[in-house]
């Protein structure tokens, strides 16, 4: 058997833990949406939509129909009120995609996968992908890619999702080269049996995907991941926020010697190893370990124009290959987050021939 390990930092634990907050459907039988779920609408239902959409000069920096938004942020709604009233209010903001954390509505009562698919499309929401834990430790049936691979799989199918992937950082055999490359060969497994499927394996980083190996403190683990993994089954999700922090935290190697990097030039030599992207913003503030306090889209320091305009540019078809999903993990109040995020996406816009 293979050793196992979790990640040193506890609170790369914890946030590398949380995606399994909303759990996950049990089962996929008899369960039935309840109907009463949309009869209390929240207090944001009386605010008009965004009206920022179309509004400028030039065309809009978001390609149209590619905003989406990762359901996490919106785990505290869900949890009570479920996802009819959630997917209302999303309908309403002006979003075209979610992304799953979890099938799950807590109190709000039980949903078969059938039901929530049916759901997203009578709101004009696709499903474009869901995030699930890599492993588990000692539950040889947890609902994780190691350890219940087919069954994620067939959820993912019956979701109808084009992506199934991970926000788990690769810490599995530790942080090490050889501990990354044991990693990768998982991922590519995954991503195999993922396209076998007719979909994308992806993995969602945090910050310390762009540390350097333990043994080898020359070496970013993210190149590792990046040169073991094979191109056409394993892809990435950029979370932007999470990258330009880590361009603060690690850009020196434990011994000090300089090792800038843009998180945008990973992208730009790769653009098609990256379908998915959290555009998640932040107030720069250097007296803080990760560089940046999270804001709601738009309030904070993050060039989103740039990275966006420069992204959807590099490729003839990058405009209809990427996708953009706002998040906040754990914002003020989330209907608010969700509605500022999608009026400023939509504000941006830049002008012919820039």
């Amino acid at each position: 058997m293979s050793r196992k390990h979790t990640p040193d930092d506890p609170e790369l634990a914890h946030r590398l833990s949380r995606r399994g907050m909303l759990g996950v459907a049990a089962g996929t039988t008899a369960a039935a949406l309840v109907g009463s779920v949309a009869a209390t609408a929240p207090a944001a239902a009386a605010e008009p939509a965004p009206a920022a959409r179309g509004k400028g000069r030039g065309r809009p920096v978001l390609p149209p129909g590619r905003l989406g938004i990762q359901l996490y942020s919106l785990r505290d709604r869900v949890s009570t009120a479920g996802f009819a009233t959630v997917f209302r209010e999303l309908e309403r903001y002006g979003y075209d995609e979610i992304e799953f954390a979890g099938y799950t509505q807590g109190s709000a009562g039980p949903i078969t996968l059938a039901q929530l698919k049916k759901l997203a499309h009578d709101h004009g929401l696709n499903p474009i992908g869901s995030h699930v834990g890599y492993y588990d430790n000692g539950n040889p049936n947890a609902y994780t890619f190691a350890q219940n691979l087919t069954k994620v799989l067939d959820d993912a199918e019956a979701l109808g999702l084009k992506h199934i992937g991970t926000a788990s950082g690769p810490f599995r055999y530790g942080s090490t080269v050889d501990g990354w490359k044991r990693a990768a060969e998982d991922f590519n497994t995954y991503g195999e049996a993922a396209r076998a499927r007719g979909m994308k394996f992806y993995q969602h980083n945090h910050a310390e995907e762009f540390s350097f190996a333990t043994d080898k403190p020359s070496v970013r683990l993210y190149d590792v991941l990046l040169a073991e993994t094979d191109p056409d089954h394993v892809f990435l999700e950029m979370d932007i926020y999470w990258a330009y922090s880590a361009q603060f935290r690690f850009g020196k190697q434990v011994d000090g010697t300089p090792r800038p990097f843009d998180p945008l030039d990973y992208v730009l030599k790769r653009p098609h190893r990256y379908p998915l992207f959290h555009v998640k913003d932040g107030v720069r503030d250097d007296s803080t370990r990760d560089g940046y306090r999270m804001s709601d889209v738009g309030d904070g320091d993050i060039d989103y124009k740039r990275f966006l305009s420069k992204v959807t540019a590099r490729t003839h078809h990058g405009r209809r290959y990427h996708h953009w999903q706002a998040e906040h993990d754990n914002p003020a109040e989330s209907y608010a987050f969700a509605r500022k995020s999608s009026a400023h996406l939509h504000s941006l816009r830049e002008r012919c021939g820039d």
